[in-house]
């Protein structure tokens, strides 16, 4: 199965690094400024455990003309736009786009310009971020797992077709046959580790030994899911406790990838992971005072780091 991969970043990078490593058919869809990095340097992995690299197969946008059977999409979901452009040329008539973008949206967006049946639902848990150098650089071990799922039949042979090739590649893989409900799921708990971290300047340890701070974790937990609720999709009481734990820890030096992006001054998901949100709450006549507080704080940042 042929799979391009589009972007070559701390996400797109790390799996698709992991797939090519395993001898799977994987093409990188890369601007032209990361193609002459990685054809330099190589794709560099730095682990807690040591380093790996390899030479991946690449290509440009201008240089795209065949198609894949699988597009595995990692991109910020602000630049999806740009994204979809860049691979229109690589989807056929029976290509699965996989993405791995936050929130929910973005199904939308590729469903009106490839089909509903080219989009697939996915949601990709992973700790990296890119140095200086353009190497990724893995920042928990422990969270390297990719869930993927037909959101049309749940038990479509092309779905179970994708698990020679994403399983058994280096993370964990898993079908799924609740795709929407656990993009849901993480969604909730990227909104709110986003937000308070976000919204506090800190990590979770900082705030939660603060005054006020637990209490912060527990509405924000509260809000987030309840909008999951009443828009179909109740969070299970598993993964409820797993973001609760995630947030309430007083020793966690833990962060959001969020909070990471607006320390470094790049621009934020921040309409993708909680403005969407928002607007699903109001139009569901559901108060979500701390969220959208975080949503007017972050807004004023975005509006300053895209002028």
């Amino acid at each position: 199965m042929k799979t391009l991969v589009v972007g070559a970043g701390a996400t797109g990078g790390y799996f698709g690094g992991l797939l090519a490593r395993a001898g799977r058919d994987v093409t990188f869809l890369v601007r032209p400024r990361r193609a002459a990095q990685l054809r330099d340097s190589g794709l560099t992995v730095l682990t807690p455990d040591g380093e790996w690299s390899l030479t991946p197969t690449l290509v440009t946008p201008a240089e795209l003309t065949n198609t894949f059977d699988l597009i595995l999409l990692s991109v910020k979901a602000y630049s999806l736009s740009d994204a979809m452009s860049d691979l229109a040329p690589a989807v056929g008539p029976h290509t699965m786009i996989l993405p791995g973008l936050n929130g929910m949206a973005h199904l939308d967006t590729l469903a009106r310009r490839f089909g509903e049946p080219a989009t697939l639902g996915g949601v990709m848990v992973l700790a990296t971020t890119l140095d200086d150098q353009g190497r990724i650089v893995q920042l928990n071990p422990a969270l390297q797992e990719l869930t993927y799922g037909d959101r049309q039949d749940p038990r479509s042979e092309r779905i179970c077709n994708l698990d020679p090739v994403l399983q058994d590649a280096g993370f964990t893989a898993r079908r799924s046959e609740h795709i929407s409900r656990d993009m849901w799921e993480k969604w909730v708990m990227l909104a709110a580790t986003g937000a308070m971290t976000c919204l506090m300047r800190g990590n979770v340890g900082e705030i939660v030994s603060a005054p006020g701070g637990y209490d912060l974790a527990e509405r924000l937990i509260d809000e987030c899911a309840q909008v999951a609720e009443a828009s179909g999709f109740p969070i299970r009481a598993a993964s409820r406790r797993a973001t609760h734990t995630l947030m309430t820890d007083p020793n966690s030096t833990f962060t959001s990838s969020m909070y990471r992006d607006l320390t470094s001054g790049r621009p934020i998901e921040v309409e993708q992971i909680i403005g969407d949100l928002v607007s699903r709450a109001v139009a569901l006549h559901l108060p979500t005072p701390t969220l959208t507080l975080t949503y007017t704080n972050l807004a004023v940042y975005q509006r300053r780091v895209t002028s």
